[in-house]
Formats: C-alpha cells, structure tokens, sequence
C-alpha cells in the first residue's frame, strides 16, 4: 500500500514529441510547462535546430524539462539542414514527414534505453517515462512504446472543426473520400447544419494532385489516415479546444471506440507581449516606435506565417487590396527560402508610407498583436495564429491559404468574429477589390463593432485563469488515474 501511494504522489515522466512545424512545437512547448509547473518532469523531443530555435523556457520549470534532439534521416529531395515545415516549400513538405518516418528506429532506440535506466532509478529525467504525448505524424510510435507498456496520448492542436471534419476511421472506412470534389461537402456524420467544407481550390490542396510530391495536407487521404491511425492506437487524447471557442456546428467527431479525451485550451505565453525590449534590433525597435505613434485600435496587423504559399499574384492583390482599403497596417511578409525579397507592385511602399509598414522576415508576433495600436489581424486563420490574436481580442480579416485553415475560418465566420477574404471563381484567384472591401467591413465599417464585441468575448474565454488551470488539471487527473489502473 505504502509503494502504491509513494507512486500515486510521485511525479510523471512524460516524453512529448510534436510535428516538425513550430506551429506544432510551441503549443507542445506550452502543453510542457503547464505539466512542469505541477511538479512533472518532460522530455520535449525534436530534431536538433528545432530545439536551438525554441524560445527559452520559463525559468521556474527550466529544471523539469529536458530538451532530446532526435536527429533527422537524409531524405532525397530534403534540403541539407530541413528540419521543419519553416525550412522548406509547401511542395517539399511530405518529405519531412518521410523524414520523421525514419525516426522510428532512432526513437524506439531512445526509448528502450530511457526504460531500462528507469529500472534503477526512481527520481530525475532517469525515471522510466509514464506517458508519451504525440502529433498527428507519428502512428508508428504507439505500437514502440506498446513494447515497453508505456501508453501514449494524442494532442490536437487544430480545431474542433478539423477533428470533426476528418472523423474517426470507422466513418472514414463507412464513407470514403478521394477525390477533391468529396471534400467540398459536409461528410455525413456532421450535422445538415454544419457549414464544414473546403472550397474548390482548397479542396484540390486537400486531395493533392497526382504527381511525385503530392502537396497533401493534415486532411488528405493519406495524412487523414496518418492522423486517425495515431489517434486510434493512443489511450487518451487532448484537445486545444473546448465547445465554448467554437460554434455548435463543430460536432465532435469522437465515437466509442475513440481514445477519452480532456479539453486543454492553453493560451500562448502573452507575458511575453508585456516583456521589456531592451534586446530588441533595430528594425523591431523601429517599428514598436511606429506603432507607439498610431491611434488605438486604428492598425490592421497582416501576417500569414511562415509557411504561408503566397504567390506573386497574391502579394500583388494583397498590396493593392491594402492600399485601396485606406487603413493603417503592418504586413510581414515571410522571407524567401533561397529567393530575392518578395516583389511589391512599383511605387506601393512610396504610395502608403507613413500610413503602411511591411516588414520581410520575423516580428515579435505576440508583442505586435498585444500593442494598443493594432486593431485586426489579417491571417491565414491558422489555429495558433488565432490563439494569439484571441488573447487580445482582435477581430479577424482572413485569407486561408492551405491545411485546416479552409474549415477554420468557415468557423469563425459563423461565430461572427470576422470575415473571409473570398476568393474568385473557386480557383484561387485573388482580387484587390475583395481585401480593400472585406478590411473595410471589418475596420471601417458599422459591422466591425459586432466582430469585434464576438472576439473580446473569446479572449474572456482563453484569460478565464481558473477554467484554463482546471483544464490542465483534469488532464493530469485523467492520466494519473489511467497509470494508476495500469491502461
């Protein structure tokens, strides 16, 4: 009995491991010092320059969180030094996920010895792991750690929308997608007045084409199967959700034989925002000076990340739409993987100075997004990217570009925290008439009050400290009670 206790109270190991995209990484990341913060120790596995890149960790749980780095296998056509969606074009992205394939064998390696060193140990980052969170990449991990009985659970970064759209693998095996036009209708198992669908060019981006590098994303046939397979061989599954962060037609997709799932809804570390910037550079420090001298709530903040596959085109319709929109605004643009800065139409920058800032490369996201000045943000309607936005309570000018983003903003849409940029005649075409007017509706015009009073009562949601710890603890009560019972 005494043992029995002494285990209950003693801290977890648990070995977390995301996808190789620092979308993925940082909520992981978070999901770690909330774990670290209630006395649990953490292994954050990665390859080897993610982990360089990571922001440090909190101070206060730095001692509980060991960071593994699992070098990558080379892969033809794997650019030397990929290690994340960030390192490489969209077309190349399936190769990192051959590429964490071949980390099968390092991981189980990594595994066995962490379980064999716990056999003689009780204490420390020695201690043989109790838990393994993982990604939706990873559904040859669960049958390893089966091996060595430690039990695995899934963590879902993406919304609710996503997870409902893709649905358990016995509905997926009931009603089977291929073909691009299966993904521009709601799959039976959601609700008639479920407005979950891709668009036309989405749906072409979710199928992938037929060719060497199929450009399948986290909803296509192949990652979909990537993704139930992970979720279906794990004990327990976390949510980033929960139903009050999303409208009713955002059905949960689980069914019986899905894993018992608790909701965890952490919002990004907005102390951050408030930090001193004393080793701010100057381009940084320039432009939190810019934004210093700009009327509250007056600056349109436009960033699609670093992944975003943004064409010449786009980025021609995106300036003309902000230059005829009349608003101030900040647009990072991602910086070119081996390329020359992105092309701005001739005069653009002349043409809105004073009123426009662009910025190539990285900005301090949270801290921008937090200033008093800014008051929307244009994005891609990537779930991360609208976590950060919703602790401030901006509404939202969105433009999906690829993935879950599609279902996403058909989402926030219906919750009337913003609107969609539309996109022409299915193909994706973009018009700058369509963002000046869009940006308008949203912060010019009568209609933006109503998006903007939808999206502070989001950021209650995620600044409700005693519902987000209460989360965090269920999940915890939830995997001690199954390493309890030996699940």
């Amino acid at each position: 009995m005494a043992g029995s206790m002494e285990e209950e109270s003693s801290p977890m190991h648990i070995v977390v491991f995301p996808w190789l995209a620092f979308g993925h990484i940082i909520p992981f990341l978070e999901l770690s010092e909330q774990l670290a913060k209630r006395g649990h120790l953490v292994t954050f596995v990665s390859a080897p320059r993610n982990l360089a890149k990571l922001r440090p960790v909190l101070p206060e749980v730095r001692p509980r969180i060991r960071l593994f780095p699992l070098p990558l296998p080379r892969v033809d056509g794997l650019p030397d030094g990929a290690e994340s969606t960030a390192d490489v074009p969209p077309e190349k992205v399936e190769l990192l996920k051959v590429a964490i394939d071949g980390l099968a064998a390092p991981f189980a390696a990594f595994l066995a010895d962490a379980c064999a060193a716990g056999e003689a140990t009780t204490g420390g980052h020695g201690k043989k792991p109790d838990w393994i969170v993982i990604d939706f990449a990873q559904h040859w991990l669960p049958a390893i750690a089966d091996e060595h009985k430690v039990p695995c659970a899934v963590f879902l970064i993406v919304p609710a929308a996503c997870v409902a759209f893709i649905g358990p693998k016995e509905l997926n095996d009931a009603h089977p997608r291929s073909a691009a036009e299966d993904f521009t209708v709601r799959p039976p198992w959601l609700p008639s007045s479920s407005l979950l669908a891709f668009r036309g060019h989405e749906a072409e981006w979710v199928a992938g084409p037929s060719n060497p590098t199929p450009r399948a994303s986290l909803t296509s046939p192949a990652s979909g199967r990537r993704r139930t397979a992970a979720r279906s061989s794990c004990a327990a599954a976390a949510a980033r959700w929960t139903a009050r962060s999303a409208p009713s037609s955002a059905t949960s997709s689980a069914s019986p034989s899905s894993p018992p799932a608790s909701s965890v809804l952490a919002p990004d570390d907005a102390a951050a925002a408030r930090a001193a910037a004393d080793n701010d550079d100057e381009e940084t420090a320039a432009l939190m000076r810019w934004l210093d001298a700009q009327p509250a709530r007056s600056v349109l903040y436009v960033a699609f990340g670093s992944e975003a596959p943004l064409t010449p085109d786009h980025i021609h319709a995106l300036a003309l739409g902000l230059e005829r929109a009349g608003v101030r605004f900040v647009w990072v643009l991602r910086s070119p993987i081996g390329g020359e800065r992105p092309s701005l139409p001739d005069g653009f920058e002349r043409r809105v100075a004073g009123r426009g800032v662009v910025r190539v490369g990285w900005v301090p996201q949270v801290r921008v997004l937090a200033h008093a000045a800014v008051g929307a943000f244009m994005t891609h309607a990537g779930w991360s990217s609208l976590m950060e936005s919703f602790l401030f309570g901006h509404p939202l000018v969105m433009l999906p570009l690829f993935a879950d983003q599609g279902l996403t903003a058909r989402l926030m849409t219906e919750r009337r925290v913003g609107l969609e940029v539309p996109w022409r005649d299915g193909v994706g075409l973009l018009g700058g008439e369509d963002v000046a007017a869009t940006v308008r509706r949203v912060m010019v015009e009568e209609e933006g009050e109503v998006f903007m009073r939808n999206a502070k009562e989001l950021q209650e949601v995620l600044w409700d400290t005693a519902k987000q710890e209460k989360y965090i603890d269920e999940l915890l009560d939830h995997l001690l009670l199954m390493r309890r019972r030996g699940d």
